[in-house]
């Protein structure tokens, strides 16, 4: 009988994990638009478009870190360093991501270039857990 080597991918968390990571890259990416704009016409209601945007990105990015956090200390769940480097990913974003939301708590034109500099950092963040969570380990599996 021969066993065959099979290169699959194995993600490092549950879809629904990577479902709600996911969801904040559109979010972030509109608070940064936001932001953008409001640097461009200084009209106040594009700083209260980002900061709704913010606290609902990070509405999905803590409900996806505490799920991975519980994932990768699970006793059957394999940690390696991609994991941990995962979960750091995940929870540099949201604690920048914190900051930016409590910027944009300020005064409009308080916000400015600190909303501008920390939307952009956020985004490029979150789009690197992303990046990483779908690049998981492959692992040989014999089928």
């Amino acid at each position: 009988m021969a066993i065959a080597q099979l290169d699959s991918y194995r993600p490092l968390t549950h879809p629904v994990h990577i479902v709600l990571l996911v969801s904040t890259l559109p979010l972030f990416l509109g608070a940064f638009l936001n932001d953008w704009a409001y640097s461009a016409s200084y009209q106040t209601q594009w700083i209260n478009f980002a900061s709704w945007l913010i606290a609902g990105a990070l509405v999905f990015l803590g409900t996806a870190l505490v799920w991975t956090v519980i994932d990768a200390l699970r006793s059957d769940a394999p940690r390696g360093r991609a994991t941990w480097i995962f979960v750091g990913l995940i929870v540099t974003t949201f604690v920048v991501g914190f900051i930016n939301a409590l910027v944009h708590a300020k005064e409009a034109g308080a916000t400015m270039p600190a909303g501008l500099v920390l939307s952009v950092i956020t985004l490029i963040l979150a789009a690197a857990s992303i990046w990483h969570g779908f690049a998981g380990p492959r692992t040989g599996e014999a089928k």
